[in-house]
């Protein structure tokens, strides 16, 4: 039989799609005020990979990640979920002039994975409670992320990539501190 443990601390990040640019420091000022600070973040880049948003963002749409120090465990994810929906319900309401001018995207990293929170259902999707389900978008082995046929084509950009392996660096930092990283992880 095997042995239940539980999982270490995993790293929260949020992916920020905006409508408009100027929408970014308030939207940090709340995910930080829910979250802690952030110990690192992206360049903004223009999200250009599909027009999948453009009906409810319009057809100029930037993208930033932040990533968060506090870490979290892994079983509070779909409540983050449901916070950032509210707070892109909220900011939609404030400021009318798309649909949704906000979308946040909240995940965690663990050694060997990176895993993203979505309230759609699909195939390689588990529900994880609450209307939320979780999805292994990327997985980790010999010092890199791999992709999966259903890795969204800008987590596969290079860009992206530096970012997940900054975070990946400061997640193992971290972890050496609490004294916690050899414990078995499931990285290959």
């Amino acid at each position: 039989m095997g042995a239940v443990r539980s999982l270490n601390p995993v790293k929260l990040f949020v992916g920020v799609l905006v409508s408009d640019r100027k929408l970014l420091p308030p939207i940090e000022a709340r995910l930080t005020e829910a979250y802690g600070p952030v110990d690192h973040r992206s360049p903004v880049v223009p999200f250009d990979f599909t027009d999948y948003y453009e009906a409810d963002m319009g057809d100029i749409i930037d993208r930033m990640f932040l990533s968060f120090e506090r870490l979290i465990e892994a079983d509070q994810l779909p409540e983050i979920k449901r916070q950032t929906n509210q707070l892109e319900q909220e900011m939609a309401a404030l400021l009318p002039i798309v649909k949704r001018p906000v979308n946040l995207d909240p995940g965690y990293i663990e050694h060997a994975k990176v895993i993203l929170a979505s309230t759609k259902n699909f195939y390689h999707r588990i529900y994880l409670g609450g209307g939320i389900f979780g999805e292994v978008t990327m997985h980790f082995k010999n010092n890199t992320y791999h992709f999966f046929p259903w890795t969204y084509p800008d987590y596969q950009s290079r860009d992206y990539q530096e970012f997940f392996l900054r975070i990946r660096q400061i997640y193992r930092s971290q972890l050496r501190t609490m004294c916690i990283l050899n414990r078995p992880t499931g990285e290959e």
